[in-house]
Parts: structure tokens; sequence; C-alpha cells
């Protein structure tokens, strides 16, 4: 591995999650494979409170770190020591991911080819009962006296590195890691390895373009490059379809992982690619739809997705097939043990769940509509791909300073836009440069998942306050 050079890093932090927390302490090993050719540390003031349980396993405290430089004081230096390096770390998404975010808060975005110690010694030494650093320095005999510090794990992951590199298979692992498993024989025929290394490892859209510029596939990804990999690593139909055409790649970078899937999904619909099977669909003929019935008793219903009945009726989710509202539908019926006659899932006046202990007897009176209600409305919500109100829905930029909008009108997805982070309280703004867009209703599942698994600043137009979804 002569012609190749690391710069092995460590980073310490006030906490785990690269978004919100800072770096407290960097070290840098520079190595050329053989020999170390410099090495570099420092503290860093973090501009954040240092959590007692990170100074308990670091042991940097905050008047340690009172009168240390500031990343951006520090910045060109650790630029100029990774230039042409690859980044290497102990778990090197966890470094990177906080290298990378320093960087972006400065406006500049970090890019480095990585590789990563633990999943190289996995695979140079398999069969280990633990891949920690800890556990491996142990096991190689590596001396490690000062363990949660920057420099002293970075040196001790470069002799972890070198006892990787002595092994036969060496080069091959080193390139298969750092070029994220592509081998340029896995490559299709007019594309260059070096077309994969200059994506970026950033959230958006990609695309796929056949030889004649035309789009045959869309997808979206958290890192753009590492999910590009996969597909050149794909060996089923589709992977092997996708290196049998695509002959150029092109992305849009959103940052916000929620816009994200909402561009792939419009660009699909828009475009029609010929590998894209999902959202495809841009017709929902299917609706489910909730009433009262003379007894009081909420009752749901699966009827043809109309302009009648979108206008008459309480529309609360819409769908491709049948068979998609039927299962969805029941689904939400054994979840809140509801009725089988008063869900439309059989016919006849007596509920077969009733029997089965699925349901609790709404339709043989042994439950009060009240009771029953409650569970109903439920459903409702679970059921729901409409919104009752209108709002904001901020997330993260393409840059530090900027956030992503997303804009909720009228019950339906309206489009979003980019604001700076100043503008973020002027809705009024923000609505002039929303871009519209179609609205289709699997977006607006894309929204609920989203928020309920990642969370996110949500603001109701008419009051400007923060509020959830439910």
């Amino acid at each position: 591995m002569k012609n190749k050079e690391y710069a092995i890093i460590d980073v310490e932090t006030t906490g785990g999650k690269a978004s919100r927390c800072r770096i407290t302490e960097i070290g840098i090993v520079i190595f050329d494979g053989e020999k170390v050719i410099e090495t570099y540390e420092t503290l860093l003031n973090p501009e954040t409170y240092i959590p007692a349980g990170i100074t308990e396993l670091t042991g940097i405290t905050m008047d340690m770190v009172k009168d240390a430089p500031k990343f951006h004081e520090v910045a060109k230096r650790i630029v100029e020591l990774t230039q042409d390096r690859i980044f290497v770390a102990h778990n090197a998404r966890f470094d990177y991911d906080f290298v990378k975010e320093e960087f972006r808060r400065l406006g500049y975005t970090f890019t480095r080819k990585q590789l990563c110690t633990v999943r190289l010694t996995r695979k140079t030494y398999p069969g280990l009962k633990s891949y920690s650093l800890g556990n491996l320095v142990k096991h190689f005999g590596i001396r490690l006296d000062n363990h949660h510090r920057a420099l002293a794990d970075a040196t001790a992951t470069t002799e972890l590195l070198q006892f990787c590199l002595a092994g036969p298979d060496s080069a091959e692992q080193v390139s298969l890691l750092v070029n994220q498993g592509i081998s340029e024989t896995k490559l299709p025929k007019q594309m260059k390895l070096a077309q994969i290394e200059n994506l970026p490892d950033e959230c958006g859209v990609y695309y796929f373009h056949d030889d004649t510029g035309r789009v045959i596939y869309v997808g979206k990804s958290k890192n753009i490059r590492s999910r590009v990999a996969q597909h050149f690593n794909d060996r089923t139909g589709k992977g092997k379809l996708i290196a049998s055409q695509v002959a150029e790649i092109t992305f849009e970078l959103t940052g916000s992982e929620l816009v994200a899937l909402l561009h792939e999904s419009e660009e699909i619909k828009r475009l029609q690619p010929g590998i894209n099977r999902a959202l495809r669909r841009t017709k929902f003929q299917y609706a489910i739809i909730s009433k009262l019935n003379e007894a009081g008793y909420r009752c749901f219903d699966i009827v043809k997705n109309t302009a009648q009945v979108r206008k008459e009726e309480d529309v609360i989710s819409e769908f491709p097939t049948l068979t998609r509202a039927k299962g969805r539908l029941d689904f939400v019926r054994k979840q809140q043990e509801l009725c089988g006659i008063l869900t439309k899932q059989q016919s006849g006046n007596i509920c077969f769940y009733y029997h089965l202990k699925q349901c609790r007897g709404a339709c043989h009176g042994v439950e009060s509509p009240e009771e029953y209600n409650l569970r109903a409305e439920e459903a409702r919500l679970h059921l729901r791909n409409v919104f009752d109100y209108d709002f904001l829905l901020f997330d993260r930029g393409r840059a530090h300073d900027e956030e992503a909008v997303v804009l909720v009108q009228n019950g339906r997805y309206r489009g979003f836009t980019y604001v700076n982070k100043e503008q973020a309280h002027d809705a009024e703004s923000i609505l002039e440069d929303i871009k519209y867009l179609e609205s289709h209703p699997d977006t607006a599942r894309i929204i609920q998942r989203f928020v309920a698994e990642k969370g996110g600043r949500l603001v109701d137009l008419a009051t400007g306050k923060r509020r959830s979804l439910v």
C-alpha cells in the first residue's frame, strides 16, 4: 500500500449526534502505509456545554477547552492534512460525520474517501469476539495508555491499520472498502470509478440516464454516493438491469430527507422511468370514508374515489387498488378491535369477529357508541392520509444556515422551498417562495411517516404555533 497515504483521525465530542453536538478534541496521524509522517492534535472549544458523562469518559472539562481554538480556526489545517488522503477512523462514519458537520457549519463541503478499521479488521481477522478499539488493542498487544483521548486513539488505530495492511490480500480489501465494494469490473461499460467517487455523500435525489440521456431510474438517499455504489453491487435482476443501461448519473441535493422522499415521488410520477416500479401511480381509484350510522356508531367503508365522493364524503384515505384499501382497513380493524360489520369487512347482521373475541360487541349492543367511537376515532387517525389543518414543516437544509420548508394546505401537500434560517419565522414570505406541486395521496403518507419516525418542527399556519400531526 505504498501508493496510498492515510489520515487516521479520532474525535472526542460533546455527544453522539453530529447535527446537535460538537467536537472537543481532534487527533490526526498521517501514515504512508509503512511509517508515520506527521501527527496533529488539539483541543477545541465546542462553544457549548460538555455533559458530565462525557467529561467522566474523556477527562475533557469545560475549563480545559475554554481557551482552546474554535473549529473554524483549525479548519484550514485539517483540510491540508486530509487532502488527497484516505480518511481512516475506527467506526469511520462517526468521526467523518462530525468533521463533515463542523465544515458544513462553515459553509464548506468536506468530502474524502473513507476507510473504517472496524470493517477492515472484520474482513482481515474474522471471528474475533469484539471489534471495539479497546478489545482490539488488547488482542494485538497495542499500547493505549489514554483511551478516549483523540491522538492516543488515533495512534492506536494507526497500529491496528498496520496489522491489517500486513495481510496478503490487504490491497484488495482496502480498495474494496474505500470504493464501497465497487471494482471496475462491476461497473457498466460506459462508466468509470471516478464518476462514482465524484458523487456527493450528501442527501438528495439521483437520476440514472441511458446513453441517449433518458432517465431510466430515480432514487433518493441520505448518502448519494453510497447508495449508488450499492446499486452497482446489486446482483439481482434489477441491479443487472440498471448496470446494463446506465451511462450517466446526475443528482439534486436536498439536505432534507423528507424533501428527498417527496421529490423522488414527484419525479418518478413526472418522468415515469422504466426501471422504477414503486411510486409511479398517479391515480388512486379507491377511498376509505367515515360516517356515523343511525345508532351513533362511527362506520368505515371503501368506495370508488370520485369527485362527488371527495366533495360529499369524509374521505380519510385514498389507495391505488382495492386490495391495498382492504388490507389497510382490516389491519386497523384488528389493531383497534373494531366491528367487522361497521368496517364493512363482512356483510350480514352477525359479526364473525365478535365470536373470535376480536370485536367488543358494538354489533350486538354490548358496547355503547361512546365507548366504541373512542377506538374508532383512533382508527380514523391511523387511516388518515389527508390533514385537518394547514402547516409548515421545517427540516434540515442544504447548508448550515438554511432550512427546508414543506407546505401542507387545504388538507394536502402543496410543495416545498428553502429559506435562510433568519427568514424561518416569516410565513408570508415562505408561502410566496413555495414551489407548488401536484399532490398525490402517497405524499401525505410520506409526511406522516417521516414525522412519526423523525419528528420535525411543525408550525400551524392559522395560529403560528408549533403542534403535532395528531
